[in-house]
C-alpha cells in the first residue's frame, strides 16, 4: 500500500532545517512568512530576545480585499517594510517558513524589497 505524504509535515521538516541555519539578531532580525489558503502573515522577529518587533497580515483592519492571492502578498510585503523602516530596521534575514520561494511567498519578499527592506 502506498503511504500518502503529509504536505504540512514535509513543510515543517523543511522549516526546521532552514531554522537551524538562520536566526534573527538585533542588528538583522528575521522576516518570517506564513501563508494559509485565505491569508498571509509576516513578522519581523529578534530571535536573541524572542520578541516580535513588527507584524503585518491580511487580517489587519486596514487591509481590504482577499488575502489569498499574489496582490495581497505584495501589499503585505510593502506594509511590513513600511512598519520595519519606521522602527529603524533596514536589513532582515528572509525566512520562507518551509514554503517554496514561489508565488505568494516570492511576491511578499519582492514587496518588502520595493518597500525599502534589504533581504
Amino acid at each position: 500500500m502506498v503511504k500518502q505524504i503529509d504536505k504540512n509535515e514535509a513543510r515543517l521538516r523543511r522549516h526546521r532545517r532552514v531554522r537551524g541555519k538562520i536566526s534573527g539578531t538585533a542588528a538583522r532580525p528575521r522576516l518570517d512568512v506564513f501563508r494559509s489558503a485565505k491569508h498571509i502573515y509576516a513578522q519581523v522577529i529578534d530571535d536573541e530576545k524572542g520578541v516580535t518587533l513588527v507584524s503585518a497580515s491580511t487580517l489587519d483592519k486596514d487591509f481590504e480585499g482577499f488575502g489569498g492571492n499574489v496582490e495581497a502578498a505584495t501589499q503585505i510585503g510593502k506594509k511590513i517594510a513600511e512598519r520595519a523602516l519606521a522602527k529603524g530596521i533596514t536589513e532582515v534575514v528572509f525566512d520562507r517558513g518551509g514554503f517554496v520561494y514561489h508565488g505568494r511567498v516570492k511576491a511578499l519578499a519582492e514587496g518588502a524589497r520595493e518597500g525599502g527592506l534589504k533581504l
